[in-house]
């Protein structure tokens, strides 16, 4: 019976900071942009980025 009076309040400790942990991320915008990160991993930056480089440097070969 003793170990209700620990677990008891333990389990209402850590509800409350669980939902306390949800509201701080609600109130300061952590999913605000639920789907913004994924498209984020599929967009290639990396490769625009070196097909420009390649278009400028065809560029500056083919002027006089």
């Amino acid at each position: 019976m003793n170990i209700i009076a620990i677990l008891l309040p333990l389990a209402l400790a850590l509800g409350l900071a669980g939902l306390g942990a949800f509201f701080w991320c609600m109130r300061t915008g952590q999913f605000a942009d639920l789907e913004g990160a994924g498209w984020r991993v599929l967009r290639d930056d990396d490769l625009a980025a070196r097909d420009e480089e390649a278009r400028g440097r065809e560029a500056e070969s083919r002027s006089p």
